[in-house]
Protein backbone atom coordinates (compact mmCIF):
# COMPACT_ATOMS: atom_id res chain seq x y z
CA UNK A 1 0.00 0.00 0.00
CA UNK A 2 1.69 3.09 -0.85
CA UNK A 3 2.19 6.19 1.96
CA UNK A 4 -0.42 8.24 2.46
CA UNK A 5 -0.46 11.84 2.67
CA UNK A 6 -0.90 13.46 6.39
CA UNK A 7 -1.35 17.24 7.55
CA UNK A 8 0.65 18.99 10.48
CA UNK A 9 -1.14 21.54 12.00
CA UNK A 10 1.93 24.10 13.43
CA UNK A 11 1.42 26.67 15.90
CA UNK A 12 1.88 30.09 13.99
CA UNK A 13 5.08 30.77 16.46
CA UNK A 14 8.85 30.07 15.92
CA UNK A 15 8.19 29.12 12.28
CA UNK A 16 12.22 28.59 11.55
CA UNK A 17 12.14 25.81 14.36
CA UNK A 18 9.43 24.50 13.02
CA UNK A 19 10.35 21.57 10.12
CA UNK A 20 14.06 21.10 11.78
CA UNK A 21 11.71 19.92 14.88
CA UNK A 22 9.82 17.58 13.44
CA UNK A 23 12.50 16.11 10.90
CA UNK A 24 14.44 15.67 14.17
CA UNK A 25 11.54 13.64 15.45
CA UNK A 26 12.03 11.92 12.43
CA UNK A 27 15.19 10.70 13.45
CA UNK A 28 14.63 10.21 17.09
CA UNK A 29 11.49 7.76 16.36
CA UNK A 30 13.30 6.30 12.91
CA UNK A 31 10.00 7.18 11.13
CA UNK A 32 10.53 7.92 7.12
CA UNK A 33 9.04 11.27 6.91
CA UNK A 34 8.87 13.08 3.27
CA UNK A 35 7.73 17.01 3.58
CA UNK A 36 5.46 17.45 0.40
CA UNK A 37 4.31 20.88 1.00
CA UNK A 38 5.40 23.70 3.42
CA UNK A 39 5.69 27.38 3.94
CA UNK A 40 6.86 29.35 6.90
CA UNK A 41 3.89 31.57 6.51
CA UNK A 42 1.05 28.97 7.20
CA UNK A 43 0.57 26.34 9.83
CA UNK A 44 0.07 24.03 7.54
CA UNK A 45 2.10 21.24 6.03
CA UNK A 46 1.69 17.99 4.20
CA UNK A 47 4.44 15.01 5.02
CA UNK A 48 3.92 11.09 3.55
CA UNK A 49 4.65 9.17 6.73
CA UNK A 50 4.08 5.17 6.41
CA UNK A 51 1.03 4.55 8.77
CA UNK A 52 -1.11 6.27 11.35
CA UNK A 53 0.81 5.09 13.78
CA UNK A 54 3.88 7.02 12.55
CA UNK A 55 1.88 10.47 12.09
CA UNK A 56 0.74 9.54 15.92
CA UNK A 57 4.86 8.83 17.08
CA UNK A 58 5.90 11.57 15.03
CA UNK A 59 3.95 14.67 17.05
CA UNK A 60 3.73 13.51 20.31
CA UNK A 61 6.52 14.74 22.02
CA UNK A 62 6.53 17.94 19.36
CA UNK A 63 6.12 21.27 21.13
CA UNK A 64 5.24 23.79 17.71
CA UNK A 65 3.05 21.04 16.08
CA UNK A 66 -0.34 21.33 17.57
CA UNK A 67 -2.03 18.11 15.92
CA UNK A 68 -1.86 16.10 12.69
CA UNK A 69 -4.12 14.25 10.77
CA UNK A 70 -5.36 12.19 7.99
CA UNK A 71 -5.56 14.30 4.55
CA UNK A 72 -8.41 13.13 2.58
CA UNK A 73 -8.44 15.76 0.20
CA UNK A 74 -7.21 19.49 -0.58
CA UNK A 75 -7.73 22.43 -2.92
CA UNK A 76 -7.83 26.04 -3.91
CA UNK A 77 -11.93 25.87 -4.15
CA UNK A 78 -14.54 23.85 -2.04
CA UNK A 79 -15.71 21.95 -5.80
CA UNK A 80 -11.32 21.16 -5.58
CA UNK A 81 -11.85 20.00 -2.41
CA UNK A 82 -14.84 17.38 -2.91
CA UNK A 83 -13.01 16.05 -5.95
CA UNK A 84 -10.00 15.61 -4.11
CA UNK A 85 -11.47 13.59 -0.75
CA UNK A 86 -13.77 11.82 -3.90
CA UNK A 87 -10.46 10.31 -5.67
CA UNK A 88 -8.33 9.66 -2.71
CA UNK A 89 -10.45 8.24 0.06
CA UNK A 90 -13.39 6.73 -1.14
CA UNK A 91 -13.16 3.43 -0.52
CA UNK A 92 -12.05 4.56 3.32
CA UNK A 93 -15.46 6.20 3.91
CA UNK A 94 -17.23 2.74 4.67
CA UNK A 95 -15.09 2.19 7.70
CA UNK A 96 -16.77 5.53 9.51
CA UNK A 97 -20.44 5.33 7.96
CA UNK A 98 -21.53 3.57 11.80
CA UNK A 99 -18.48 5.59 14.03
CA UNK A 100 -19.86 8.62 16.21
CA UNK A 101 -18.83 12.06 14.52
CA UNK A 102 -18.32 15.49 14.64
CA UNK A 103 -16.90 17.98 11.78
CA UNK A 104 -15.32 20.86 12.86
CA UNK A 105 -14.10 23.83 10.58
CA UNK A 106 -11.02 25.76 11.50
CA UNK A 107 -10.70 29.62 9.84
CA UNK A 108 -6.94 29.99 9.92
CA UNK A 109 -6.76 34.52 9.70
CA UNK A 110 -10.22 34.18 8.90
CA UNK A 111 -14.00 33.33 10.10
CA UNK A 112 -17.39 32.11 9.10
CA UNK A 113 -20.92 32.31 9.98
CA UNK A 114 -22.45 29.94 11.85
CA UNK A 115 -25.33 29.51 8.75
CA UNK A 116 -21.78 29.63 6.52
CA UNK A 117 -20.40 26.79 8.49
CA UNK A 118 -23.57 24.39 8.47
CA UNK A 119 -23.65 25.08 4.86
CA UNK A 120 -20.14 23.63 4.06
CA UNK A 121 -20.72 21.01 6.58
CA UNK A 122 -23.38 19.61 4.54
CA UNK A 123 -21.73 19.74 1.47
CA UNK A 124 -20.30 16.56 2.32
CA UNK A 125 -23.20 14.78 3.21
CA UNK A 126 -22.13 12.48 0.22
CA UNK A 127 -19.43 10.99 2.38
CA UNK A 128 -22.88 8.93 3.70
CA UNK A 129 -22.10 8.81 7.87
CA UNK A 130 -24.81 7.52 9.48
CA UNK A 131 -23.55 7.51 12.90
CA UNK A 132 -24.24 9.87 15.64
CA UNK A 133 -23.03 12.93 16.10
CA UNK A 134 -21.39 13.71 18.78
CA UNK A 135 -19.42 17.16 19.80
CA UNK A 136 -17.48 15.45 23.25
CA UNK A 137 -14.86 12.62 22.50
CA UNK A 138 -16.87 10.79 18.88
CA UNK A 139 -15.24 8.22 17.28
CA UNK A 140 -13.63 9.97 14.71
CA UNK A 141 -13.56 13.91 14.27
CA UNK A 142 -13.20 15.83 10.51
CA UNK A 143 -11.81 18.89 10.48
CA UNK A 144 -11.71 21.08 7.16
CA UNK A 145 -8.87 23.90 7.18
CA UNK A 146 -8.88 26.80 5.65
CA UNK A 147 -5.72 29.08 4.92
CA UNK A 148 -6.74 32.61 4.67
CA UNK A 149 -4.76 35.78 3.43
CA UNK A 150 -3.97 37.92 6.24
CA UNK A 151 -6.29 40.17 7.79
CA UNK A 152 -8.75 38.97 5.44
CA UNK A 153 -11.70 39.41 7.97
CA UNK A 154 -11.61 43.31 7.85
CA UNK A 155 -10.57 43.56 4.39
CA UNK A 156 -13.54 41.71 3.30
CA UNK A 157 -12.30 39.07 1.72
CA UNK A 158 -14.68 36.51 0.62
CA UNK A 159 -12.92 33.35 0.24
CA UNK A 160 -10.13 31.40 2.24
CA UNK A 161 -6.92 30.71 -0.48
CA UNK A 162 -6.73 26.64 0.48
CA UNK A 163 -8.63 23.90 1.94
CA UNK A 164 -7.47 20.85 3.77
CA UNK A 165 -10.17 18.18 4.61
CA UNK A 166 -8.68 15.60 7.03
CA UNK A 167 -9.67 13.47 9.65
CA UNK A 168 -8.11 14.00 13.13
CA UNK A 169 -5.63 11.56 14.76
CA UNK A 170 -3.46 12.94 17.88
CA UNK A 171 -2.39 16.10 19.58
CA UNK A 172 1.72 16.86 20.33
CA UNK A 173 2.90 17.95 24.07
CA UNK A 174 2.40 21.20 23.49
CA UNK A 175 -0.35 22.15 25.96
CA UNK A 176 1.36 19.76 28.72
CA UNK A 177 5.17 19.85 28.24
CA UNK A 178 5.79 23.86 28.51
CA UNK A 179 3.28 24.25 31.29
CA UNK A 180 4.92 21.58 33.19
CA UNK A 181 8.21 23.52 33.06
CA UNK A 182 7.44 26.52 33.33
CA UNK A 183 9.89 28.83 34.62
CA UNK A 184 7.46 30.78 36.38
CA UNK A 185 6.70 27.85 39.00
CA UNK A 186 10.34 26.16 38.85
CA UNK A 187 11.72 26.36 42.29
CA UNK A 188 15.39 28.09 41.17
CA UNK A 189 16.06 30.12 38.18
CA UNK A 190 18.29 32.99 36.81
CA UNK A 191 17.68 35.81 34.65
CA UNK A 192 19.50 34.29 31.97
CA UNK A 193 17.43 30.76 32.04
CA UNK A 194 15.72 29.72 29.21
CA UNK A 195 11.99 29.16 28.91
CA UNK A 196 10.45 26.03 28.62
CA UNK A 197 8.92 26.16 25.24
CA UNK A 198 12.43 27.03 23.46
CA UNK A 199 14.23 24.32 25.78
CA UNK A 200 12.28 21.87 25.11
CA UNK A 201 12.65 22.73 21.17
CA UNK A 202 15.86 22.60 21.39
CA UNK A 203 16.25 19.14 23.10
CA UNK A 204 13.80 18.00 19.79
CA UNK A 205 16.16 19.21 17.86
CA UNK A 206 19.36 17.76 19.52
CA UNK A 207 17.58 14.33 19.49
CA UNK A 208 17.18 13.76 23.14
CA UNK A 209 15.89 10.25 23.78
CA UNK A 210 16.27 7.34 26.37
CA UNK A 211 20.13 6.08 26.10
CA UNK A 212 21.29 9.41 25.19
CA UNK A 213 24.17 11.28 27.33
CA UNK A 214 23.88 15.13 26.83
CA UNK A 215 25.89 17.86 28.41
CA UNK A 216 25.60 21.60 28.66
CA UNK A 217 28.72 23.45 29.44
CA UNK A 218 27.12 26.36 30.33
CA UNK A 219 24.36 25.31 32.72
CA UNK A 220 23.03 28.10 34.96
CA UNK A 221 20.33 26.39 36.55
CA UNK A 222 19.71 23.59 34.14
CA UNK A 223 17.18 24.60 31.78
CA UNK A 224 18.25 22.64 28.55
CA UNK A 225 19.05 19.38 31.04
CA UNK A 226 15.81 19.49 32.35
CA UNK A 227 14.27 19.61 29.37
CA UNK A 228 16.72 17.18 27.54
CA UNK A 229 15.97 14.42 30.72
CA UNK A 230 12.26 15.23 30.50
CA UNK A 231 12.53 13.29 27.11
CA UNK A 232 14.55 10.64 28.77
CA UNK A 233 18.40 11.40 27.92
CA UNK A 234 20.86 10.95 30.75
CA UNK A 235 22.54 14.58 30.87
CA UNK A 236 25.58 16.32 32.32
CA UNK A 237 26.82 20.30 32.72
CA UNK A 238 29.24 23.01 33.89
CA UNK A 239 29.55 26.22 34.60
CA UNK A 240 32.29 28.58 35.28
CA UNK A 241 30.35 29.67 38.13
CA UNK A 242 29.56 26.87 40.30
CA UNK A 243 27.16 29.48 42.42
CA UNK A 244 24.74 29.06 39.96
CA UNK A 245 24.83 25.09 39.95
CA UNK A 246 24.66 25.09 44.14
CA UNK A 247 22.08 27.93 44.40
CA UNK A 248 21.26 27.96 48.10
CA UNK A 249 22.54 24.47 48.70
CA UNK A 250 18.70 23.90 49.98
CA UNK A 251 15.48 23.49 47.82
CA UNK A 252 16.95 26.36 45.49
CA UNK A 253 19.52 24.69 43.55
CA UNK A 254 20.11 22.86 40.44
CA UNK A 255 19.84 19.44 41.54
CA UNK A 256 16.21 20.83 43.13
CA UNK A 257 15.08 21.30 39.83
CA UNK A 258 15.51 18.02 38.90
CA UNK A 259 13.81 17.10 42.20
CA UNK A 260 10.74 19.04 41.32
CA UNK A 261 9.83 17.36 38.29
CA UNK A 262 11.37 13.88 39.48
CA UNK A 263 14.03 13.79 37.03
CA UNK A 264 17.04 12.64 39.00
CA UNK A 265 17.30 9.53 37.38
CA UNK A 266 18.17 10.74 34.53
CA UNK A 267 20.79 13.41 36.82
CA UNK A 268 24.18 12.23 35.65
CA UNK A 269 26.48 14.93 37.24
CA UNK A 270 27.05 18.84 37.40
CA UNK A 271 30.56 20.65 38.21
CA UNK A 272 32.49 23.43 37.87
CA UNK A 273 34.53 23.58 35.01
CA UNK A 274 35.41 26.38 32.11
CA UNK A 275 34.69 25.24 28.52
CA UNK A 276 38.71 25.80 27.87
CA UNK A 277 39.50 23.92 31.02
CA UNK A 278 37.76 20.97 30.87
CA UNK A 279 38.19 17.88 33.02
CA UNK A 280 36.06 15.79 30.23
CA UNK A 281 38.21 13.53 27.67
CA UNK A 282 38.75 14.75 24.63
CA UNK A 283 39.70 12.93 21.46
CA UNK A 284 42.32 14.07 18.79
CA UNK A 285 40.49 14.68 15.63
CA UNK A 286 41.41 12.39 12.87
CA UNK A 287 41.90 9.17 15.21
CA UNK A 288 39.31 7.89 15.14
CA UNK A 289 38.90 3.93 15.18
CA UNK A 290 36.42 2.29 12.82
CA UNK A 291 34.25 1.64 15.14
CA UNK A 292 33.56 5.32 15.62
CA UNK A 293 33.88 6.20 12.01
CA UNK A 294 31.75 3.38 10.99
CA UNK A 295 28.65 3.96 12.89
CA UNK A 296 27.39 6.44 10.12
CA UNK A 297 27.75 6.69 7.10
CA UNK A 298 26.49 10.39 6.24
CA UNK A 299 25.72 13.15 8.37
CA UNK A 300 21.79 12.58 7.75
CA UNK A 301 22.08 8.58 7.80
CA UNK A 302 23.81 8.80 11.00
CA UNK A 303 21.40 9.41 13.72
CA UNK A 304 19.47 6.21 12.28
CA UNK A 305 22.14 3.97 12.53
CA UNK A 306 20.51 2.47 15.69
CA UNK A 307 17.45 2.33 17.34
CA UNK A 308 16.08 5.65 18.55
CA UNK A 309 18.31 7.81 16.37
CA UNK A 310 21.37 6.54 18.77
CA UNK A 311 24.82 6.90 17.43
CA UNK A 312 27.41 4.58 18.82
CA UNK A 313 30.57 5.20 20.73
CA UNK A 314 33.83 3.06 20.25
CA UNK A 315 34.06 4.16 23.47
CA UNK A 316 38.26 5.32 23.67
CA UNK A 317 38.51 8.14 21.47
CA UNK A 318 36.65 9.81 24.61
CA UNK A 319 34.23 11.01 22.13
CA UNK A 320 31.02 10.02 24.57
CA UNK A 321 28.39 12.67 23.88
CA UNK A 322 25.60 12.10 21.78
CA UNK A 323 24.58 15.87 21.78
CA UNK A 324 26.47 19.19 23.06
CA UNK A 325 23.25 21.29 24.17
CA UNK A 326 24.11 24.93 25.45
CA UNK A 327 23.27 28.68 25.76
CA UNK A 328 26.65 30.37 25.76
CA UNK A 329 26.70 34.00 27.51
CA UNK A 330 26.86 36.78 25.43
CA UNK A 331 28.70 39.10 26.96
CA UNK A 332 26.35 42.09 27.24
CA UNK A 333 25.84 43.00 30.70
CA UNK A 334 29.52 42.51 31.86
CA UNK A 335 32.36 41.06 29.40
CA UNK A 336 32.58 37.32 28.90
CA UNK A 337 35.79 35.58 31.29
CA UNK A 338 37.91 32.98 31.12
CA UNK A 339 39.84 31.15 33.45
CA UNK A 340 43.58 32.41 33.70
CA UNK A 341 45.65 35.68 34.52
CA UNK A 342 45.02 38.47 32.24
CA UNK A 343 48.69 39.33 32.26
CA UNK A 344 50.99 36.60 34.05
CA UNK A 345 53.86 38.35 34.24
CA UNK A 346 52.43 41.34 35.97
CA UNK A 347 50.94 38.15 38.63
CA UNK A 348 52.71 35.61 38.70
CA UNK A 349 52.10 35.00 42.17
CA UNK A 350 47.86 33.91 41.26
CA UNK A 351 48.35 30.74 39.56
CA UNK A 352 50.67 29.25 42.31
CA UNK A 353 48.59 30.48 45.24
CA UNK A 354 45.09 29.21 43.12
CA UNK A 355 46.72 25.57 42.93
CA UNK A 356 47.49 25.82 47.02
CA UNK A 357 43.80 27.06 47.18
CA UNK A 358 41.28 25.48 45.02
CA UNK A 359 39.42 22.96 46.94
CA UNK A 360 38.55 25.62 49.72
CA UNK A 361 34.70 26.45 49.40
CA UNK A 362 35.46 29.84 48.95
CA UNK A 363 37.94 30.36 46.14
CA UNK A 364 36.81 31.82 43.49
CA UNK A 365 39.33 31.23 40.66
CA UNK A 366 40.91 34.15 38.40
CA UNK A 367 39.54 34.96 35.47
CA UNK A 368 40.30 37.03 31.94
CA UNK A 369 38.60 38.72 28.99
CA UNK A 370 37.06 35.86 26.73
CA UNK A 371 36.82 36.70 22.43
CA UNK A 372 33.49 36.00 21.74
CA UNK A 373 34.42 34.45 18.32
CA UNK A 374 37.11 32.46 19.69
CA UNK A 375 34.11 30.68 22.55
CA UNK A 376 32.40 29.94 19.20
CA UNK A 377 35.34 28.21 18.11
CA UNK A 378 35.84 26.84 21.01
CA UNK A 379 32.63 25.37 21.32
CA UNK A 380 32.76 24.31 18.11
CA UNK A 381 36.26 22.53 18.63
CA UNK A 382 35.10 20.83 22.21
CA UNK A 383 32.17 19.06 20.37
CA UNK A 384 34.20 17.79 16.93
CA UNK A 385 36.33 16.36 20.11
CA UNK A 386 33.54 14.33 22.49
CA UNK A 387 30.57 13.78 19.95
CA UNK A 388 29.90 10.64 18.27
CA UNK A 389 29.54 10.63 14.53
CA UNK A 390 26.22 11.56 13.85
CA UNK A 391 25.98 13.44 17.45
CA UNK A 392 24.54 16.79 17.61
CA UNK A 393 25.50 20.26 18.47
CA UNK A 394 22.93 23.25 19.24
CA UNK A 395 23.56 25.91 20.70
CA UNK A 396 22.55 29.72 21.05
CA UNK A 397 24.39 32.98 19.41
CA UNK A 398 23.29 36.49 18.92
CA UNK A 399 23.85 38.37 15.86
CA UNK A 400 22.75 41.76 14.64
CA UNK A 401 19.96 42.25 12.00
CA UNK A 402 21.72 44.11 10.33
CA UNK A 403 23.66 42.64 6.96
CA UNK A 404 26.99 44.92 7.89
CA UNK A 405 27.24 43.43 11.53
CA UNK A 406 26.09 40.02 10.88
CA UNK A 407 28.42 37.38 13.17
CA UNK A 408 28.31 34.48 10.34
CA UNK A 409 27.56 31.00 11.45
CA UNK A 410 30.94 29.42 12.49
CA UNK A 411 32.24 26.62 10.43
CA UNK A 412 34.18 23.53 11.43
CA UNK A 413 35.93 21.10 9.42
CA UNK A 414 34.13 18.24 11.71
CA UNK A 415 30.73 19.90 11.87
CA UNK A 416 28.20 20.22 9.15
CA UNK A 417 25.39 22.62 9.74
CA UNK A 418 21.90 20.91 9.86
CA UNK A 419 19.51 23.99 11.07
CA UNK A 420 19.88 27.59 11.42
CA UNK A 421 16.59 28.64 13.44
CA UNK A 422 15.92 32.10 14.13
CA UNK A 423 14.62 34.14 16.96
CA UNK A 424 14.01 37.66 15.56
CA UNK A 425 14.21 40.77 18.38
CA UNK A 426 13.79 43.73 16.04
CA UNK A 427 17.30 44.82 15.69
CA UNK A 428 18.87 41.71 16.57
CA UNK A 429 18.02 38.24 16.68
CA UNK A 430 19.60 35.03 18.42
CA UNK A 431 19.51 31.87 16.14
CA UNK A 432 19.43 28.53 17.54
CA UNK A 433 22.28 26.63 15.28
CA UNK A 434 22.47 22.86 15.04
CA UNK A 435 25.48 20.99 13.72
CA UNK A 436 26.03 17.53 12.84
CA UNK A 437 29.83 15.34 13.89
CA UNK A 438 31.08 14.16 10.88
CA UNK A 439 32.67 11.12 10.42
CA UNK A 440 36.77 11.82 10.36
CA UNK A 441 36.73 10.01 6.99
CA UNK A 442 34.12 12.20 5.32
CA UNK A 443 36.29 15.53 6.54
CA UNK A 444 38.06 17.03 3.38
CA UNK A 445 41.70 17.95 4.28
CA UNK A 446 41.37 21.29 2.27
CA UNK A 447 38.25 22.35 5.07
CA UNK A 448 40.98 21.33 8.01
CA UNK A 449 43.14 23.33 6.61
CA UNK A 450 41.19 26.29 5.70
CA UNK A 451 39.35 26.10 9.15
CA UNK A 452 43.19 25.94 10.74
CA UNK A 453 44.13 29.37 8.67
CA UNK A 454 41.36 31.15 9.42
CA UNK A 455 40.96 30.57 13.28
CA UNK A 456 44.96 31.44 13.75
CA UNK A 457 43.58 34.82 12.37
CA UNK A 458 40.91 35.39 14.64
CA UNK A 459 43.25 34.56 17.25
CA UNK A 460 45.44 37.41 16.66
CA UNK A 461 42.96 39.85 17.92
CA UNK A 462 43.07 43.50 18.86
CA UNK A 463 42.82 45.36 21.70
CA UNK A 464 41.67 43.77 25.36
CA UNK A 465 38.81 45.72 26.28
CA UNK A 466 34.94 43.81 26.75
CA UNK A 467 34.44 45.22 23.79
CA UNK A 468 37.20 44.93 21.70
CA UNK A 469 36.76 41.11 22.46
CA UNK A 470 32.62 41.34 21.29
CA UNK A 471 31.76 42.54 18.10
CA UNK A 472 28.07 41.47 19.52
CA UNK A 473 28.62 43.26 22.56
CA UNK A 474 30.07 46.47 20.96
CA UNK A 475 27.11 46.63 17.99
CA UNK A 476 24.21 45.94 20.93
CA UNK A 477 25.80 49.16 22.82
CA UNK A 478 26.07 51.35 20.37
CA UNK A 479 22.18 50.49 19.28
CA UNK A 480 22.88 48.37 16.05
CA UNK A 481 24.06 51.44 14.13
CA UNK A 482 26.82 51.77 11.44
Amino acid sequence: MPEMEYLIRFSQSHETFRLPEIEALAIVEGIDLKVISYSLESPFCIVSLPSSSAARRLIARSILVISIHELWGHGATLPEVHSSVRSHTEPLWSQYLSCSFKFTIDSYQGSRTNDQKLSIINSFAYLGFAGPIKMRNPDDEFILFEDWPWNSTPLGIPDPKYYYFGRYLGTSSRETLPKKLDLKKRRYISTTSMDAELALVTANIALAAPGKLIYDPFVGTGSFPIACAQFGALTFGSDIDGRSIRGDEKKRTLRGNFEQYGLTQNLGGMFTADLTNTPIRKSALGTSTSASSSSSSSSSSSSSSSPAGQPKSDGVSGRIFDAVVCDPPYGVREGLKVLGVKDPEKCPWVIPKGMEMYKDPDFIPPRKPYSFLLMLDDILQFSAQTLVDGGRLSFWMPTANDQDQEIPVPQHPYMEVVAVCVQDFNKWSRRLITYCRIPDAQVEAAAIKAYEQAKAERAVEEGKTADDLNPFRNAYFKGFKN
